[in-house]
């Protein structure tokens, strides 16, 4: 008695399988483009603030956060009131800042009210401090003068603190130091590669775990856990 048995031919399940083979590809060059982009909008953040600097001193004079005139510049601007002096040519205060007299906490204020970002004006607002694309906290503060290999944390003033130092014990280097928190390791590394040495622990870019305090020896790359959070500071 003759039987049928039914089934897929070889050269379907080669079709199968060169298909499931397209659409993982796809999946995973999309996933490719999603991550580059990130990195871009991150490194966005490190160009854009320099910007915002300079057009605001281009257009009174003054530096963001430091200005002493700030509410004679523009409407609703508040001058700062604590950690420093107003209007002497430096942004006291440290980048992750919450203090609403701080200058490096007003800077975001003076620049949106001056037109050259976006974001809230309300001191205090939820919103108020910018968040990058990962969801963490971006901020300013003005370089430090403990650039010496071994200088101690106590010849730094408060307010010049540097957030980063690298392997031998060298502050950032920059006029301003602009940090970025809550990046992944993995695209911690992209973004170093793209905007400095490609080294964390050196050059005018430097990451660190999150919640680590000030003055933490920078993370070497071959260190960098692609799953962990980091914060990054960059000199300019």
């Amino acid at each position: 008695m003759k039987s049928n048995q039914s089934g897929f031919t070889l050269i379907e399940i080669a079709i199968v399988l060169v298909i499931i083979g397209l659409l993982l590809g796809g999946v995973l060059k999309g996933q490719e483009l999603i991550n580059s982009a990130r990195v871009k909008n991150l490194a966005t953040d490190f160009k854009n603030i320099p910007v915002y600097i300079y057009g605001y001193q281009d257009k009174f004079r003054a530096l963001p956060g430091d200005d002493g005139a700030a509410a004679s510049h523009v409407i609703g601007a508040t001058a700062a009131t604590t950690n420093g002096t107003v209007s002497n040519g430096v942004i006291e205060g440290l980048w992750g800042s919450v203090g609403n007299g701080d200058e490096s906490y007003l800077f975001w204020q003076h620049i949106r009210l001056a037109g050259l970002a976006p974001g809230s004006t309300t001191v205090g607002a939820v919103d108020y401090l910018p968040t990058n694309a990962t969801g963490g906290t971006i901020g300013i503060q003005s370089g430090t003068s403990c650039t010496a290999a071994g200088a101690p944390l106590a010849s730094c003033v408060a307010g010049f603190l540097t957030p980063i130092k690298d392997s031998a014990n060298n502050a950032i280097r920059g006029s301003y130091v602009i940090c970025s928190s809550a990046i992944l390791g993995k695209f911690v590394k992209q973004l170093d590669l793209q905007m400095d040495d490609g080294n964390t622990a050196s050059g005018s870019m430097m990451a660190m775990p999150v919640g680590s305090a000030a003055a933490t020896s920078a993370t070497a790359t071959a260190a960098v856990d692609d799953a962990a959070s980091y914060t990054v500071c960059m000199g300019v």
